[in-house]
């Protein structure tokens, strides 16, 4: 059989009430017929998730990993035996307009973007206006010389957004990869479980030469935080580690050293304040605690990716702030 364009990859954690939205858009995208396969991937879903698989979308493939392997474990379970030129990426509280998937894929196969590893769609939140017009949740990552990476344009009303084509990073919430670019960086990294992973894969295709772009009318919408609690100690911990490890893989020594001193301070000044649950603070120094633990074999890991990028023009210059 003749390998399809394009492998969409869904991660789903007891997200039964969010997958049909998200896998309807997929459904209706408008794609030649059988140029599209979509994988869900459940990550051992105690819910009704691999029920409403099984009774409403036959044509879409399972994959159930025994244990909740995150995000990053998950896409790459997906990935499995990938034929397809092109994987697209979406959150299971995530749904994408109907041309999404193919104006993505238009803007890899343009002349000249050969180079071009990933696009992001132009993320909006759903449901959530300002000034009149919806408000954008991301239209790719960025990184500051803080120490942390972020969606660019978060809260910006659509009719103010000046987003340019160029972007750091791509959002893994919903972008399209090309397999050429992964076969050569490698996938995401099992290791950080969620969070960060995109910033770290998007540090890898920079690395390799690969360029990420933005494409303003490929829309998606999205049910922030549907799929996750941003309130969490969970989220706490494998931020606030996984900012750390990642910086302390790619950035400068300047940086490093300011991220790492950044979240020494936050734990210190929320105590003084005493206005932090306790499971969150124990979740902020667990996860520093492991951070410099790692940090010398993260910093030695990644030397000559760091190399590479700053033979393209300079780390400094991958910075937004």
């Amino acid at each position: 059989m003749t390998a399809p364009l394009v492998r969409a990859v869904v991660v789903n954690w007891n997200g039964e009430a969010l997958l049909r939205s998200c896998l309807d858009s997929l459904v209706a995208q408008d794609l030649p017929p059988g140029s599209l396969e979509t994988v869900v991937v459940d990550n051992a879903s105690h819910d009704g998730s691999v029920d409403l698989l099984r009774r409403e979308y036959p044509s879409v493939r399972l994959v159930q990993n025994a244990t909740n392997r995150g995000f990053a474990g998950g896409v790459n379970a997906g990935l499995h035996d990938l034929r397809a030129p092109y994987v697209v990426l979406l959150n299971n509280d995530a749904r994408f307009e109907p041309d999404a998937v193919r104006r993505m894929i238009e803007l890899l196969e343009e002349p000249g973007n050969d180079d071009v590893g990933a696009v992001t769609a132009l993320l909006l939140l759903e449901g959530r206006t300002g000034e009149g017009a919806p408000l954008v949740n991301s239209t790719g990552n960025v990184v500051s010389r803080a120490g942390s990476a972020t969606d660019r344009d978060w809260l910006t009303p659509l009719n103010r957004l000046s987003a340019p084509q160029d972007v750091f990073g791509f959002c893994g919430g919903a972008a399209v990869l090309r397999t050429a670019a992964l076969d050569q960086v490698g996938q995401f990294d099992d290791s950080l479980f969620l969070y960060y992973e995109d910033t770290d894969l998007s540090w890898r295709l920079r690395a390799g030469g690969w360029r990420i772009l933005f494409h303003r009318d490929a829309v998606a919408w999205h049910r922030h935080a549907q799929s996750s609690d941003s309130t969490s100690a969970l989220f706490r911990y494998y931020n606030n580690r996984n900012a750390l490890l990642v910086f302390a893989r790619y950035a400068p020594f300047s940086v490093v050293v300011r991220a790492f001193a950044r979240q020494v301070v936050a734990p210190l000044r929320h105590v003084l304040r005493r206005d932090e649950r306790p499971e969150l603070l124990r979740a902020r120094i667990r996860a520093l605690a492991q951070a410099c633990r790692r940090m010398p074999v993260e910093r030695r890991s990644a030397r000559a990716a760091r190399r590479r990028l700053a033979a393209q023009g300079g780390l400094d210059a991958l910075f937004e702030r």
